[in-house]
């Protein structure tokens, strides 16, 4: 199956016109992932995007469309607004490689039928993008080099599907219209019910911002400082410890400090409130943030709600389910193969390890 990139943009803008699909992340909607596998970044705010100028600030603008009349009471949705708490979590990934390291930042980030849905947002990468992104430089992602990815991030806003939705929930007439087009057998079928309603549905998400910094190291001092903190944890290292060992004479290349909405007004607080001094180096490192209450309650302040942290997608195919059981096996062998041949024909821009 062959995508047309300009076709579906024109297709997009119609549709968005004329009232019939809307641009909203909310619970039990269904969008078509196939149609853009591989460049959803495009689409969904997840990493830095501040290269392309936006005349206004969005967190998620793919196609979706309601399946279902009425999800209110299977749905639940909450944000986390109480003043002087941060409400998120500080954590730090290894990562053997580069692919480990793309596969660690999305790693909340899960499409059922896809084996790796990280690639959904970096197949399309190429090592100049992909660096940008990640706030290195070119070559440490072409070259034989490990990482440290140290994440803080602060949740805001929380929905998600209570239970599973039951099989004679009421389905939009326009849903059910198109599932008696699908034909047992016909692929065609299938797929247009693809186009015309989605592949997936929004089970859960969760928005809201990050500042996030990769550290790049030689193999060996990677391999030393991963066993020190697995044998000690990262509390049971001092804090003079923790400073070397992400310090610009142990680590190959300290990253910047990134947003994942590139909020620029974050990006220059940390520049100026996380820059740590060790004689006459300085350097500016994300863990000065680690244990710093008062830090972290600064940041609160600053840290909208401009991303999305995690996404969890569902397959539609139950929606066949209690009307038409064979169909429903059907658009499932359907949809799996596409999503098969999607993932090995999409071409990997960034380099393998």
């Amino acid at each position: 199956m062959r995508s047309w990139p300009g076709l579906f943009w024109l297709l997009t803008l119609a549709l968005l016109a004329d009232g019939r699909r809307e641009s909203q992340l909310r619970i039990g909607k269904a969008m078509n992932i196939l149609m853009r596998y591989g460049y959803l970044g495009i689409s969904m705010r997840v990493v830095p995007l501040n290269d392309m100028i936006e005349p206004e600030r969005w967190i998620f603008k793919e196609p979706t469309k309601n399946i279902y009349t009425d999800l209110s009471g299977l749905a639940e949705s909450h944000e986390d607004t109480t003043p002087g708490i941060f409400h998120g979590d500080f954590h730090m990934e290894f990562c053997e490689n580069r692919r480990q390291l793309f596969q660690a930042y999305f790693r909340d980030f899960t499409i059922e039928r896809m084996d790796k849905p990280w690639e959904a947002f970096t197949a399309g990468w190429f090592p100049d993008s992909a660096a940008k992104k990640m706030g290195i430089n070119t070559s440490f992602i072409l070259g034989d080099y490990s990482y440290v990815l140290v994440r803080v991030v602060r949740f805001r806003e929380t929905g998600r599907l209570k239970t599973e939705i039951p099989v004679n929930q009421p389905l939009e007439p326009d849903v059910r219209s198109r599932m008696d087009h699908v034909q047992v057998g016909n692929i065609t079928s299938a797929v247009r019910f693809m186009e015309n309603v989605g592949t997936h549905y929004v089970n859960s998400y969760t928005t809201g911002n990050s500042l996030y910094q990769v550290f790049v190291y030689s193999r060996k001092n990677y391999s030393m400082i991963k066993e020190r903190i697995k044998s000690k944890g990262l509390n049971g290292l001092s804090k003079l410890d923790l400073y070397n060992y992400f310090a610009p004479w142990f680590a190959t290349h300290l990253g910047q400090i990134r947003s994942a909405s590139a909020n620029s007004t974050v990006e220059r607080w940390a520049r100026r409130k996380l820059q740590y001094e060790y004689y006459v180096v300085k350097y500016v490192t994300l863990l000065k943030l680690h244990g710093n209450s008062t830090l972290l309650r600064s940041l609160d302040t600053l840290l909208g709600n401009d991303a999305i942290l995690q996404l969890d997608l569902k397959t539609v195919n139950p929606i066949f389910r209690e009307h038409y059981p064979e169909k429903e096996s059907w658009f499932e062998e359907v949809l799996d193969n596409n999503i098969k041949l999607w993932e090995l024909n999409m071409p990997q821009s960034h380099p393998r390890p």
